[in-house]
């Protein structure tokens, strides 16, 4: 079990359970899934980008990610039903709980002149949602290796029925809001 999973039963549970009052265990907020999208509007041109990111993603995530494809034709953007335009993964369980833990406490202090992330960006539903603009800061990509630097956006789904309360649970577990 991730220390973030361990952490989470043995100190923020009760600690969720005394602040908001609740009754039985199961009214708590949890981490339900998070998912890791990455879009690609470059990959019509260039098919080894999307090889390139797949392999990225992957080792990034440790989960192999699933490629999403356009759903109608687009002339404007020169995008044809079915094209490659992204990959995205979704992680459950202890690999959700260990890209987290990954991503609060290793990742984000790499970012440059990071000051913390807004605490704006629920959804209002008790979903997060953060975007990293490149992809380098993870600790499982060579900088050396890499020829296109592409974002993310990583979106935290959480079984929360408000925004305050997700905001309570990814706080306890470690998210560095700005102040």
């Amino acid at each position: 079990m991730s220390v973030l999973a361990q952490n989470y039963k043995e100190e923020i549970l009760p600690q969720l359970m005394e602040k908001f009052d609740y009754n039985n265990v199961m009214e708590a907020p949890k981490l339900d899934k998070i998912v890791v999208n990455v879009g690609l509007g470059d990959a019509k041109e260039d098919t080894k980008l999307l090889d390139t990111v797949v392999d990225e993603i992957a080792r990034i995530t440790g989960q192999s990610p699933t490629v999403t494809r356009a759903k109608k034709s687009i002339a404007n953007f020169k995008i044809r039903e079915g094209m490659p335009v992204g990959v995205k993964v979704t992680l459950r369980g202890e690999q959700m709980f260990e890209f987290l833990y990954k991503l609060v406490n290793i990742t984000m202090p790499r970012i440059r002149d990071f000051r913390g992330v807004s605490p704006k960006s629920f959804d209002g539903r008790g979903n997060y949602s953060l975007g990293i603009s490149e992809h380098t800061v993870f600790p499982e990509i060579n900088i050396d290796d890499v020829d296109n630097v592409h974002g993310m956006e990583i979106t935290i789904v959480t079984s929360a029925e408000t925004d305050e309360e997700a905001f309570e649970l990814l706080s306890m577990m470690g998210m560095p809001y700005k102040k």
